[in-house]
């Protein structure tokens, strides 16, 4: 069989996958929790979308274990990921083994709620405030998703004593991004990407922690990310579109909503959403033509590598955003990058 015809039956069957009811699948998609919507994900593909950050024997994930040291704390967000990955597929050895570096993040949490920083392999660092807020809440917008999908699951009493273990420390540090509001309109606002991860951190920690002035602070910010969008709806990055970067707004936006009525936002995405689709081709390659921030050389990781196109979370953006919408052509495109993504 050739090899475009066996691409073209696993689209079909990963697609068939997805949409093949569950036990949840009387309910409406819009109506579904998150945990039953990752269900309709297959396996494989939750796996290499979520699901492959485990701690080294430091307990680092991302960056850090790059590195070899303790950088920050934002890059230890995939360790939460790879949680709810765990929890969603019912693999619960992987998500204990990914909890060690929830753990290891709050062992460098400091008296005021923020985390110890070291420097960036390209000499930035997180240490000054600004910077201190934004790799706090990078971490926390993952961890209070991940505590919401396992009370959402039938795992939750499995994790209960380790969620009750870190409330307060989790609470310290939303009272430290908090204290730092200012700085995320200041430092991000050019990158609004940033803006929306801020605002899923405050509301599903808000949810988390049953706090109503976070869950309105995280309403404010989404309301200052609309007005950051062009005339077709795009989200803004550096004063222009980039097909990376409009995703993972998309992206963040829907899990909070998720989670958390935002319809302003919502009725915003079909927008975001169909120029986003628009850069896919039709062999799954996104499209990097007039991009402001990634696959054209014009910005580099803490590493100094030019930053490229992250598929993961444009496949993210997509597949949740059709499962929610029952968007096939959202499904089709996430497919198509699927494939490209997996044959590169």
């Amino acid at each position: 069989m050739k090899l475009n015809t066996v691409i073209s039956a696993l689209i079909l069957a990963v697609t068939a996958v997805t949409a093949m009811a569950t036990p949840g699948d009387s309910v409406p998609s819009r109506q579904m929790s998150e945990y039953e919507l990752l269900r309709r994900i297959p396996k494989e593909r939750l796996q290499a979308l979520i699901g492959g950050s485990i701690p080294d024997a430091n307990g680092h994930v991302g960056t850090n274990q790059r590195a070899g040291q303790w950088i920050e704390a934002g890059t230890q967000r995939g360790s939460c990921r790879t949680v709810i990955y765990g929890v969603v597929v019912n693999d619960l050895k992987t998500a204990d083994d990914a909890w060690r570096g929830i753990e290891t993040t709050f062992a460098h949490q400091m008296e005021d709620g923020r985390f110890e920083a070291n420097t960036r392999p390209n000499g930035a660092s997180a240490k000054p405030l600004g910077a201190a807020v934004e790799t706090a809440y990078f971490f926390l917008q993952e961890l209070g998703r991940t505590i919401l999908v396992i009370r959402q699951s039938p795992h939750e009493k499995h994790f209960r004593a380790r969620i009750e273990a870190i409330i307060p420390k989790m609470r310290r540090a939303m009272a430290f991004v908090n204290a730092g509001y200012e700085t995320i309109i200041t430092n991000s606002s050019h990158a609004i990407n940033r803006v929306i991860i801020a605002a899923k951190a405050f509301g599903l920690c808000g949810l988390v922690l049953k706090d109503d002035q976070l869950i309105a602070a995280s309403r404010r910010l989404i309301d200052h990310a609309l007005t950051r969008r062009d005339k077709d709806g795009v989200f803004i990055e550096k004063n222009g579109r980039d097909s990376s970067y409009n995703a993972v707004s998309i992206l963040f936006g829907q899990v909070l909503a998720l989670h958390l009525p935002i319809p302003a936002f919502e009725a915003a995405l079909p927008a975001a959403v169909a120029w986003q689709i628009s850069r896919i081709r039709e062999n799954g390659e996104v499209d990097v033509t007039g991009n402001t921030r990634t696959g054209v050389g014009t910005e580099k990781s803490y590493f100094g590598d030019p930053k490229t196109i992250n598929h993961g979370e444009i496949i993210q953006a997509l597949t949740i955003y059709g499962l929610v919408n029952d968007d096939k052509r959202a499904i089709d495109a996430a497919d198509r990058v699927f494939v490209y993504w997996k044959k590169g």
